[in-house]
């Protein structure tokens, strides 16, 4: 029976990406992802040159899963706006539930970390961001045309408040205890678009 075994470079990558997101990208030596993952040093160094080629790589693998999940609610034709937008939520809020990160959303943890020193991250990041703008405005534009939310909603503000909404939902959710947030989210925003 073959197992999938992960690699030193997937297992490293999966240490320096809990580390950076739970611990801290500036207060994360190369040390510590060698002691958290048990891959040693010239053997992740072999993979990435730096730990910033290493965070660069992480940043990649997150929009790239973010980015996939989303596509794949966004393009299924049998679900209404309404329930595409709660997906959406559910999508950019599940994470939060499962894991600690230092503020909320694992983009804002590493934008907020490393904005002033990484120029390519943060260029990353802000991508990653126009692009869900740009989503949302072209999902609220075919709820509108299919006649499910209202028609009278200023598409390019109302994407900019759901993304905003959801970004600031998740920082307020990591320093509060708000358990019903998210719910709460979900059912303000469904009311904005009746």
């Amino acid at each position: 029976m073959h197992k999938n075994k992960l690699s030193n470079r997937d297992i490293a990558l999966q240490s320096a990406s809990t580390l950076f997101l739970t611990k801290g990208y500036q207060v994360t030596s190369m040390d510590d992802i060698v002691a958290h993952s048990s891959v040693s040093k010239t053997n992740i160094y072999y993979y990435f040159k730096s730990k910033e080629e290493l965070l660069l790589v992480i940043v990649d693998r997150l929009i790239s899963q973010y980015e996939q999940r989303i596509h794949h609610v966004l393009t299924q034709e049998d679900i209404t706006t309404p329930d595409k937008l709660a997906r959406l939520l559910d999508i950019l809020t599940e994470e939060h539930e499962q894991r600690d990160y230092l503020g909320g959303c694992p983009f804002l943890t590493l934008y907020t970390q490393t904005a002033g020193e990484s120029p390519a991250v943060a260029a990353k990041i802000q991508h990653f961001f126009e692009r869900q703008f740009q989503a949302v405005e072209l999902l609220l534009a075919d709820g509108i045309a299919r006649h499910e939310i209202k028609g009278d909603l200023p598409i390019r503000q109302t994407a900019a408040l759901i993304i905003s909404s959801i970004e600031g939902a998740l920082f307020i959710a990591k320093a509060s205890s708000r358990p019903t947030l998210f719910k709460d989210l979900t059912l303000a925003l469904a009311l904005l678009l009746k």
